[in-house]
Order: C-alpha cells, then structure tokens, then sequence
C-alpha cells in the first residue's frame, strides 16, 4: 500500500476522508489537500484506471487494522489440546481440582487429554485407571464427548475427550464477546487478567507434577 509521495502516478481517483467522491485530480493536488488536513494520500485500489486513492489518517488506519486482526485471533475457533494428569487412586480434592479444570478447557472449546499413570505393580490393575477416567467422563458429560476412548501407550492409559457441538458454540460466541471486552479494557486490567491466568496455568502444572511425582514414589515401593 503505497502513501503520500510514494504514490508515483500522476493522476489518481480521489476519496475524501468522509467517503465522498472527489473526482479525478492531479496527484500533486490531492496530496496538498491531504496535508493541508493533517492527513494522508493513501492508494486503496493501484489496479484501476486511474488508481484509486483515499484521504486518511494513515497512523489510525493501521491501528485498527491491527486491532481488528488481533481481535479475531482471539476470537478464532482454534482448538487447543490440554493435558491433565492423573494416577490410580487420584480421588477428593486432586479429583475435584482436576475435574473443574477439565470443564474449563472443555467450556472453552478446547480438548482434554487424560492420563493416567502406573507404576510398579498398579499396571496388573487397568481397572482402577478405567474407574478414574470413569469419573471425570460423568462430571463433565452434559458439556462434553469421548473422542478417544482409553488406551494404553506404554505405562500410561490415555483418554482424549473434546467440547459437545454446543460447547463449541458457546465457546466460539464467548470468545468473540472477550475479545471485544479486551479490547476496550485498560492495560493495568489486562496485565491482572493474564496474572489470574498465568496463576490457574502454573497450579495445574503443579497438579500434573505431583502426580508424577507419587507415581516416582509407587515406583521405588
């Protein structure tokens, strides 16, 4: 997109900065009405004959051109697989916890893959990871599916369940609306809001390493 003394043409089709049609002018002429306004020669349409300009704040243009693209990145259907981490006898709070964040990423629109995992002697038991998954399929049934029913990779029995078709709908209608709030939002709420996020990312994390961890521990038994 070519602006002021870069349009090189010496006649152009001019759009004022209201939208109204100014005719076939000399671009010298039109450039010095631009600046005469504070504003910018912007070429909008360099295919036609004569090329077709617009009067503008360029600066503005860009911004919410950016705004714009930024706001539908948020608002994109893109779907994100989680992880969540749990071991065979994994029950009260940690289920809890972990039940509530399953809901989350499903409410969001994101898939969820449960693992669950064994060590030592725990892996002659499969029932008990099954009984778990069981668990977390039944607290989050009205708001999701199964799309990958448990199998084992290894030492570990995975589970892959994913937002029902009207989670997704709701989710991608929510994400639209954030976005629009964010937008108008003033920084110091936004820095707050991606530190509440930042904090739920960093106990799952924990969550997800203790389970590890006690499964370290069953190991050395």
């Amino acid at each position: 997109m070519r602006v002021n003394h870069r349009i090189r043409v010496p006649e152009i089709r001019v759009i004022g900065s209201g939208g109204e049609q100014m005719g076939i002018m000399q671009t010298h002429v039109a450039l010095a009405q631009a600046k005469e306004n504070g504003l910018d020669l912007v070429e909008i349409a360099p295919r036609e004959r004569p090329p077709v300009c617009k009067i503008m704040d360029y600066g503005k243009f860009k911004y919410e051109q950016s705004k714009k693209k930024k706001q539908a990145r948020k608002s994109s259907s893109t779907i994100e697989l989680k992880e969540l981490k749990f071991r065979p006898k994994t029950e009260g709070h940690d289920m809890d916890f972990k039940i509530r964040h399953a809901r989350r990423f499903l409410e969001d629109g994101n898939k969820c893959r449960l693992v669950i995992i064994f060590r030592g002697r725990e892996i002659t038991h499969p029932e008990t990871g099954v009984n778990v998954l069981n668990k977390v399929v039944e607290a989050t049934k009205d708001i999701g599916v199964v799309e990958l029913k448990p199998n084992m990779e290894g030492r570990r029995m995975v589970m892959i369940i994913a937002p029902n078709s009207e989670t997704l709908r709701k989710a991608k209608q929510r994400k639209q609306e954030e976005a629009k709030k964010a937008a108008a939002l003033p920084p110091a709420k936004v820095r707050k809001e991606a530190e509440r996020a930042a904090q739920a990312a960093a106990e799952l994390e924990a969550a997800n390493k203790k389970a590890e961890s006690e499964a370290e521990e069953a190991k050395s038994e």
